[in-house]
């Protein structure tokens, strides 16, 4: 029974009543060892199984070895943060880039939010787009690659 972790109720119903109030749908706490992770709502779990298959779907439309480690190619856009993915300015817009599209450094690729701040995600370098590794509303973490340019 000493392993059993000690979960604080009212640390848990403070973060909910917060992520009432600022409209959040996940908050997450690291404190040394321990994590306390509060998320609202199905949809953030079923997240991880569509980022899961994008990026296995566009390697293999490509000439990349399926499982091919991106993140160091000199093309990689690697996401700056943690935050939710949107490929357009706004809903029912069109997408800022698609797979073929010619790209101009500083170009706007996508955009991340973090903490209900929208980040504009630049491309690193002038050339053609040749893969999205990622869809519109998925979850990302810091240095997931989430486009390709060559």
């Amino acid at each position: 029974m000493a392993n059993k972790p000690v979960v604080d109720k009212d640390l848990i119903r403070d973060l909910a009543a917060l992520m009432d109030e600022t409209g959040l749908t996940e908050i997450e706490l690291g404190d040394g060892a321990s994590r306390l992770r509060v998320a609202r709502g199905g949809t953030v779990m079923a997240a991880p199984a569509p980022m899961a298959a994008a990026p296995a779907m566009a390697a293999a439309a490509t000439s990349e070895p399926a499982g091919a480690d991106l993140s160091s190619h000199p093309g990689a856009v690697n996401s700056p943060m943690v935050g939710t993915v949107y490929v357009a300015p706004e809903p029912g817009s069109a997408a800022f880039v698609k797979v073929g599209d010619t790209v101009s450094a500083g170009q706007t690729l996508l955009i991340i939010e973090a903490m209900k701040t929208m980040n504009p995600i630049p491309a690193t370098i002038n050339g053609k787009v040749s893969q999205i590794l990622i869809g519109d509303g998925t979850p990302v973490e810091f240095g997931e690659t989430l486009i390709v340019i060559e």
